[in-house]
């Protein structure tokens, strides 16, 4: 729930940062300066919503055209240092429009066909609960005990992810999956990977591979992935560029990753 808007206080930067006092204003102001040089958002973004709480936290609402412009308006929002946390509100625009039922539908069959979830308790989420404690049905039937659990709601074209896989891939996985469901805004993927296992490039670079290798539009055996930090780079040979594009999108859409780098090439 929205609450009063925040009042506007002076902050102080830093020697490092100069000795000049700057209002909420001044570090919106910069922000958004910032978006209009950002080439995946374009002079015409413009938030709905941005506004700078009293602790810190920067509130961003609107609609970008992509995965990619979304990371990058976070980044953004997320880089003066008087930003202390960002709250994400932004939706990507649909490819298309679908409702919740159709989109929950879809995640039903995805997730039942994908063999990597084998063993899991899939559940779409049923009458009965409420919006704070949803309640879930069984879509499949698993074994005693599951392997894994995956919990889906959809509002509002949004979908959301709760349960326990065994591993970072198969969180980044579903959440992949569930945004190449046309319809959808936005992921929040809350699974979590029991036991915790540490995270780092390698295992980006391992789910990027699981992906591409499950984007039937994308010849994966033809692409090479490499990741260094939080960034991805992807080379070799792709049939069109929409199929070198698709692959970009995908390594996108991977949770942790945060700038791809596309240099495939292709015909045309």
């Amino acid at each position: 729930m929205r609450g009063p808007p925040p009042r506007t206080k002076l902050i102080s930067i830093g020697p490092e940062q100069g000795d000049t006092a700057m209002t909420d204003r001044d570090v919106l102001d910069r922000i958004a300066e910032a978006f209009r040089h950002e080439p995946r958002l374009g002079p015409g973004f413009k938030p709905s919503t941005m506004t700078l709480a009293a602790d810190g936290t920067l509130t961003l609402a609107g609609e970008v055209d992509s995965i990619a412009a979304k990371k990058r308006a976070l980044e953004i929002a997320a880089r003066p240092a008087e930003v202390r946390a960002v709250a994400d509100r932004l939706h990507v625009a649909p490819a298309t429009r679908m409702s919740d039922h159709a989109i929950g539908a879809r995640l039903k069959e995805m997730y039942s066909d994908e063999p990597s979830f084998g063993g899991f308790a899939i559940r779409e989420v049923a009458p009965g609960g409420t919006a704070a404690v949803p309640a879930f049905r069984p879509v499949v039937v698993h074994p005693q005990p599951p392997r894994g659990r995956i919990d889906y709601e959809v509002r509002d074209g949004v979908v959301i992810l709760n349960g326990e896989v065994p591993g970072l891939v198969s969180q980044r996985l579903a959440g992949v999956m569930a945004w190449w469901v046309p319809g959808v805004r936005d992921v929040v993927n809350g699974l979590v990977p029991t036991p915790p296992e540490e995270d780092g490039p390698i295992r980006i670079e391992e789910a990027v591979r699981v992906v591409l290798d499950r984007d039937p539009v994308v010849n994966h055996a033809q692409i090479r992935v490499g990741v260094r930090g939080r960034t991805v780079r992807l080379t070799g040979l792709a049939r069109s560029p929409e199929e070198a594009g698709a692959a970009e999108d995908d390594a996108w859409c991977v949770l942790g990753v945060d700038e791809v780098v596309n240099e495939i090439e292709s015909p045309g």
